[in-house]
């Protein structure tokens, strides 16, 4: 199987993505407030920790933003094709498990490696 590592993260399309999402002041403040706000509602339960569960609802919730704003999303295109296979590729839960090891709300020693 392929390795396809690129600066640290999964990928190419989840390292542009979390670029994108940490570049710009107003959205990464945005992200910040939402994962706190994650952190705070979420709970341990029977087969995830908190800071897990709270990755994987961070995640779901950071994908539904994206794929929301998505302006080819519903068009039948080949740049449509090509970027809805693009963010098919992306690991929110990667993405999410770093915004919260940013914010200080996992255990150090989890953290992302860049």
């Amino acid at each position: 199987m392929e390795n396809k590592k690129y600066n640290g993260w999964t990928n190419y399309e989840t390292w542009c993505v979390a670029l994108w999402l940490d570049n710009d002041s107003g959205t990464a403040h945005y992200i910040a407030t939402l994962a706190a706000a994650v952190y705070t509602a979420t709970e341990a339960d029977n087969t995830f920790t908190h800071e897990e569960r709270a990755a994987l609802t961070l995640a779901d919730l950071l994908r539904g933003q994206i794929e929301e704003l998505n302006p080819l999303a519903e068009k039948a295109t080949l740049y449509a094709d090509l970027l809805n296979a693009a963010l098919s590729e992306v690991n929110y839960y990667e993405i999410a498990q770093n915004v919260l090891t940013d914010q200080g709300l996992r255990e150090a020693g989890h953290e992302h490696q860049r």
